[in-house]
């Protein structure tokens, strides 16, 4: 069963660091970009999520949301599940939707990647 807790790198090379998991799967942590860890503002933006309770011998899923507040005014959710490969390494995937500002109710089409 893998532990969300910690600190994990993913293909672009941004940083996640989870706290502890509580008893009921709510979490929180930290996200850094890859752009902002790069560039002159190392920015942490915060990181709130649960993880739903596996059954027993199952694999968890979570969700959680981040708030870019720092460098831009957009908002991402991540979904996703958490596995173990044949090697014992915990690899937590995801997909996510990012959500970014726009001034009125007709570009709102154009306000998720």
């Amino acid at each position: 069963q893998c532990q969300l807790s910690g600190l994990w790198r993913n293909e672009q090379d941004s940083l996640m660091e989870i706290l502890a998991v509580r008893d009921d799967g709510d979490f929180q942590g930290k996200y850094l970009m890859r752009v902002t860890l790069a560039g002159s503002c190392a920015c942490a933006s915060p990181l709130k999520a649960a993880q739903q309770q596996p059954s027993e011998g199952g694999w968890p899923t979570f969700a959680f949301t981040v708030l870019w507040d720092k460098f831009s005014n957009a908002s991402t959710a991540f979904a996703g599940q958490c596995f173990m490969d044949a090697g014992g390494k915990e690899t937590p995937t995801t997909t996510w939707l990012l959500h970014k500002a726009v001034g009125s109710l007709e570009e709102d089409w154009k306000a998720t990647k």
